[in-house]
């Protein structure tokens, strides 16, 4: 089966996530009004569906190779892209000032899910570019953004992010690479990086990296790092590409899967040395990576969401198509039925569809946070809006990925034997899922993140403000007692009191046992995603209740309700074991030493 973009259901999160209280969509996210929206992703299903999707399994086939020092895409890869950047694609979310057309992050956002379901491996590289945008708009300066910032908006140029070095990893401290000053400002950078997305590739004429690396005399650890721009060709005074810079893809990795994506072991200054140009401060790159990292990080989860809809589709499909065995339940006929049939298989595709429904949710709130952020008219809204997209953006990548990982098994699972075989697809999918739970930060540092950075936001409001808004939802579910909605409010009240159970109890320990915190990061993670996913679902069966009162008969709608219960009764059911995970493991977790002795 192909990919069918789920263009009903994106709308719904985009809906929902520029109203989060239910009530009228906010002035920020008006633009997305008089039909935009919906025409917008019927126009990126339209290209996802007959463009990139058709280049998916050509691209894990035959895989991006490397020749005479270049870097070669998948045929039809360099075309499709070209396509892409025309239709405008890359500037949907861009200020109107350098060619984008304004229109908010959220429905940036949505089109990326569609990207990365369609053709994962080839929507790596708007996504990195989109945050190249994100890094140079906000700390490059002015001659640097005449220069390079059209051009990456307008999809003609691309972006990279080159942070790894073979002995760092997620330890940008131990960084080696240095920048050393030049008479005319300019710097040259020698070093190497590793797992460089895209980092060399045939689909655009020149490629813009963003490097992190030291100047001489910097301190040590992360207060000495510089972020660098550096082009593959520089570029003339009239805009025109001139030499080649001394930077190269020397080796291409050999990956479990996303193989048609270009992950390069990048040689800086082999010869004379790579220009690159300062992007802000000195010794302040990190800083300035970040902008470029957060956005990124949040569109890895919306990648998540994507593989595991891709992944839903087939195994869904095949479980129609599939004849074997027979029914259990009453009226049944003699012959084999399709698997759909049976209550184990209905219970997997059930929780694949709730998990997405639920990472789509946090991971839409998430970006409808960063527009209110930008865009919102009152200072408090706006600073109010940047913590929650910063509280709520490790928990989108982590939980986003992590059920991606967990669907596309299933979905193998669900093909049973023919699921293991290539052949039939759904492998794939649990490949190229595999790496979104490492780059851009595992899901470890995420954690991480959000308990020891994230629930102190403003002194605490930002996570209070948070189970207030998942209180109100537990409130209007109390209220109903709709047919349908069974234990629905019983389970996701137990869901939201043991997270904030577990929060009061990270907040504690963050002070006074840090290490007891850093055991429980993980499950305290899922537990906020458990309960802010199930109450968002919960939000949503709400609203198709009323409309159903009012008379409407869409079956879709039913449908939401059942997903909701599922989530309740199945998944968000899980909350109090996570929370004694997070309460009372920390002791297992430290005691292990001699269990993992070698």
């Amino acid at each position: 089966m192909t990919y069918r973009a789920p263009i009903a259901e994106i709308l719904l999160a985009v809906t929902e996530a520029a109203r989060p209280d239910g009530g009228p969509a906010e002035d920020v996210h008006a633009d997305l009004g008089d039909g935009l929206a919906e025409a917008t992703l019927t126009e990126a299903a339209r290209f996802a569906e007959n463009v990139l999707a058709p280049l998916n399994s050509a691209g894990d086939k035959h895989g991006a190779t490397l020749e005479g020092g270049e870097v070669r895409t998948v045929p039809g890869w360099a075309l499709a892209y070209k396509q892409w950047a025309a239709g405008g694609w890359n500037a949907i979310a861009a200020p109107t000032d350098v060619g984008g057309t304004g229109l908010p992050f959220l429905l940036d956002v949505a089109c990326l899910e569609i990207w990365n379901a369609a053709n994962m491996a080839f929507g790596l590289c708007p996504l990195l570019t989109l945050a190249a945008v994100d890094a140079l708009h906000a700390h490059g300066s002015e001659a640097l953004k005449s220069i390079y910032l059209r051009k990456l908006v307008s999809g003609e140029w691309t972006g990279t992010m080159n942070l790894t070095e073979p002995q760092a990893g997620s330890d940008l401290s131990t960084l080696r690479t240095r920048a050393e000053p030049q008479t005319d400002g300019t710097y040259k950078l020698f070093g190497s990086k590793i797992f460089i997305t895209y980092g060399d590739h045939d689909m655009a004429e020149n490629i813009v990296h963003f490097v992190l690396a030291r100047i001489p005399g910097a301190p040590e650890g992360t207060r000495g790092i510089s972020l660098f721009l550096v082009p593959k060709f520089l570029v003339e005074t009239d805009g025109s590409l001139g030499a080649r810079n001394d930077v190269r893809c020397v080796a291409l990795e050999h990956k479990l899967g996303i193989h048609a994506s270009p992950t390069c072991t990048m040689a800086y200054g082999d010869r004379d040395g790579a220009i690159g140009f300062l992007v802000g401060e000195e010794n302040k790159g990190l800083a300035a990576m970040f902008t470029m990292m957060n956005n990124a990080r949040l569109n890895v989860g919306v990648q998540g969401v994507g593989i595991a809809e891709r992944a839903f589709q087939k195994a869904l499909a095949y479980a129609h198509e599939r004849r074997q065995g027979r029914r259990s339940r009453a009226g049944g006929g003699d012959g084999p039925c399709a698997i759909v049939e049976h209550p184990d298989v209905r219970r997997m595709l059930m929780t694949m569809k709730a998990l997405i429904a639920a990472a789509r949710a946090i991971c839409f709130l998430a970006a409808a946070s960063i527009d209110r952020a930008r865009r919102a008219a009152d200072a408090t809204a706006r600073r109010i809006a940047a913590d929650r997209a910063s509280l709520l953006t490790p928990v989108a990548k982590a939980f986003a990925t992590d059920i991606a990982n967990e669907v596309a098994s299933l979905g193998v699972q669900v093909h049973g034997g023919a699921g293991f075989i290539e052949e039939t697809g759904a492998a794939q999918f649990m490949r190229d899922a595999r790496i979104a739970a490492i780059y851009e930060g595992t899901n470890g540092i995420q954690a991480i993140d959000l308990a020891t950075r994230k629930l102190g936001l403003s002194g605490g409001e930002a996570i209070r403000r948070e189970i207030a808004d998942m209180r109100a939802v537990l409130d209007a579910l109390q209220q109903t007692n709709a047919e349908g909605f069974g234990e629905m409010e019983g389970r996701l009240f137990e869901a939201v009191e043991a997270f904030e159970r577990a929060t009061l109890f990270m907040v504690d320990v963050a002070r006074t046992a840090p290490d007891d915190a850093l055991a429980g990061a993980t499950p305290y993670l899922r537990l906020f995603a458990l309960a802010r996913g199930g109450t968002a679902l919960a939000r949503r069966a709400l609203a198709a209740q009323k409309s159903l009162g009012s008379g409407a008969s869409d079956p879709v709608l039913a449908t939401r309700i059942a997903t909701a219960r599922f989530f309740a009764d199945h998944i968000a059911s899980g909350a109090t074991g996570l929370e004694l995970s997070v309460t009372r493991g920390a002791a297992s977790v430290l005691a292990c030493d001699l269990a993992l002795a070698i």
